[in-house]
């Protein structure tokens, strides 16, 4: 007996706990104009740190850079051209034969062709 009611307890208990977590928060109240200047304010602050941040990188790079030229320069050695990097290619679409790689005509046929036995094999199965 005394047992249920411990158990009868408990379950009462949970049941007000559970009421209480799943219990709707109201919404936050619509910020005043003076929150919305502290705002404004907040975000042209992080901006100009993040320019200023970038400023910061930039001059870091153009002085290892110059020290690495300078480095060079004392050793004799030619100092290398700096070569432009091509931005990545944008990936074929799903379920297109991908271009070839080679520069040659016969590596462009070399590809038709195994796309072409590629074709015949799938065309098979069904």
């Amino acid at each position: 007996m005394k047992a249920t009611i411990k158990l009868g307890a408990v379950t009462v208990v949970f049941a007000l706990a559970a009421s209480a977590a799943w219990a709707k928060i109201p919404p936050p109240p619509p910020p005043d104009e003076k929150a919305q200047a502290a705002a404004a304010e907040k975000k042209e602050k992080d901006k100009a740190a993040a320019e200023k941040a970038k400023a910061d990188l930039t001059a870091a790079e153009d002085r290892a850079i110059a020290n690495y030229h300078q480095n060079m320069k004392k050793e004799g050695k030619p100092i290398p051209k700096p070569v432009a990097v091509a931005p990545p290619a944008a990936a074929p679409a799903s379920g297109a034969a991908p271009a070839p790689q080679g520069n040659t005509q016969q590596a462009a046929a070399k590809s038709q062709a195994q796309a072409a036995a590629d074709a015949a094999k799938n065309a098979g199965k069904k």
